[in-house]
């Protein structure tokens, strides 16, 4: 059955923060159209909020996006060689299985023709906002209801949905010299498709994720390349193959037969789940196999050396390559130990004072991931911004909301990150979570809810407490997973399973209620009533 749908919501003109030009003063205020729900992002949060309220029948909502199609990270990351380190058969809705992927780990096109179709095949279209950034959240006491300015207009709101995500917005480090540089400089995730590599000096700045991928794609291509390595990574081998036609047409014509596959990958990668979080030791046998791998590729005693990490496996992101080190042991590559310190024009100089000439840089230095980029944007209760309410680190009530901000959930939200597993099934929890938040608002009658603060003290006390026996606490590396005060504020030290558990239904015995006030009625200036169990 089609999802429900109505009729647009009327617009709101009681609070226009957009009015008309000066000088028109006989001229009413622009009307501010009002919906229940306001969703931030397009990828795989914001979209799966949309089916999910849709399904609940809530369809006055918008889906804020500040680019020009949906697709979040899979739209933004388009470097030669994106592809996903999660099986594809995982990497995807529980609620739009798709039969036709076409190899084990898919590909960026792939994963975002994915996002189309489901934009498409839930009826999204209507709902979605293109070149919609958002530059101000603004929390409304008086009227309980959010305030949301972006670069196409103005909305107000019940509840926000920030699905921006944390792989968003690009990180290039600051170096001296860098403005200077005559030659082309792009960010992995704002990659220059106009720009021709080949026969080029190439430098690549980091050795993540994404440059583990960006190195063998263009090494064959280009004429030197040069890649700085401030911290070798652990590599593994990737096990990546076609999908075959057979398998294909099992899973469509046999539903079942994907949603097995499915299972059998989820309890695989839970089972990997205790080595990270509670017994690190158990992960010796993998970095073994991760040791007779660069071994087998690499034949230099001394480039080995350079590629061998110092820390334990699993601190920090462990990559999944059969091409990586392959490409960096090629004749045209050049590994520099230590990192970039500076530049000199068009000269490079590393960490250990060696110098390279260079036609292009390519900064494969991750994203702002504790620091997002939006929280200063976002005011709430009594104006204060969340950038300032997470200046101790970032936090979160079970990932989703935080004290100061009522109605404001967010979709892989602190400490929700995995490091073994789909992403999806973080989000889909995260899903679940919202919709009873909102149908509980409904039942009890209540404007707004938010956190209080002994229940989102405590969830982050005990979580930071089980944070302590991870592998990337204990681990031996310093990894983008922890804030300036070495804090993890990324990851969950858990199960899928466990913060599935931990998300299936709002305890109201953690939260204030805000409720509603009529028109004209008096406001109380007291706290918000808070309800306990």
């Amino acid at each position: 059955m089609a999802p429900r749908t109505k009729k647009p919501p009327a617009p709101d003109t009681a609070a226009a923060p957009d009015t008309a030009a000066a000088g028109a003063a006989d001229t009413p205020p622009r009307p501010v159209p009002h919906v229940r729900v306001a969703v931030i992002g397009s990828g795989f949060g914001g979209l799966g909020a949309g089916v999910r309220l849709r399904r609940a029948g809530i369809t006055d909502f918008v889906i804020l996006e500040r680019a020009d199609s949906v697709g979040g990270t899979w739209r933004d990351n388009s470097y030669p060689g994106c592809a996903c380190d999660v099986p594809s058969h995982l990497y995807s809705f529980s609620f739009a299985p798709n039969p036709e992927w076409p190899r084990v780990f898919s590909g960026q096109p792939d994963i975002r023709a994915y996002l189309e179709r489901v934009t498409d095949t839930f009826g999204l279209r209507p709902h979605l906002r293109f070149g919609a950034e958002v530059t101000e959240l603004r929390w409304d006491e008086e009227r309980t209801r959010w305030q949301v300015a972006t670069a196409a207009g103005n909305w107000t709101a019940d509840a926000v949905v920030c699905a921006a995500g944390p792989l968003a917005d690009p990180q290039i480090p600051d170096l001296p010299g860098l403005d200077a540089f005559p030659g082309k400089v792009f960010h992995s995730s704002r990659w220059d498709h106009d720009y021709d590599l080949a026969g080029k000096r190439v430098a690549v700045v980091g050795t993540g994720a994404s440059a583990a991928q960006i190195v063998p794609a263009i090494q064959p291509l280009v004429g030197s390349l040069t890649v700085f390595q401030r911290t070798p990574a652990w590599v593994l081998p990737r096990a990546d193959r076609e999908v075959t036609g057979a398998e294909r047409w099992l899973h469509a014509k046999l539903p079942p037969t994907g949603l097995l596959r499915r299972a059998g990958l989820f309890v695989m990668r839970e089972l990997q789940v205790d080595a990270f979080v509670r017994r690190p030791q158990l992960l010796k046998l993998v970095q073994q196999v991760a040791l007779r791998h660069l071994h087998r590729a690499v034949a230099d005693p001394a480039l080995r050396a350079k590629l061998t990490p110092d820390y334990r496996i699993g601190c920090k992101r462990i990559l999944l390559s059969n091409t990586y080190y392959p490409a960096l042991a090629a004749a045209n590559t050049e590994v520099v130990a230590g990192g970039l310190r500076e530049l000199r024009g068009s000269t490079l100089v590393g960490a250990d004072g060696s110098e390279h000439e260079v036609d292009a840089i390519v900064f494969g230095t991750g994203f702002h991931v504790t620091d997002l980029p939006i929280a200063e944007r976002v005011f709430g209760t009594g104006g204060t911004s969340l950038a300032e309410s997470w200046k101790d680190g970032m936090e979160a009530l079970r990932g989703s909301t935080v004290r100061g901000f009522p109605n404001l959930f967010f979709l892989i939200g602190p400490n929700t990150g995995l490091g073994n597993n789909s992403m999806i099934l973080m989000i889909e929890s995260q899903l679940n979570y919202l919709i009873d938040a909102l149908t509980t608002l409904d039942t009890v009658g209540a404007a707004a809810m938010q956190p209080t603060a002994r229940a989102q003290r405590q969830w982050n006390l005990e979580l930071q407490h089980r944070m302590g026996r991870t592998v990337w606490t204990t681990g031996g590396c310093r990894s983008w997973y922890l804030d300036e005060g070495g804090k993890n504020t990324v990851l969950w030290p858990g199960s899928t399973s466990a913060f599935r558990r931990a998300t299936r239904h709002v305890d109201l015995a953690e939260y204030e209620l805000v409720k509603r006030v009529e028109p004209g009625a008096p406001r109380s200036a007291a706290a918000p009533e808070q309800v306990t169990a």
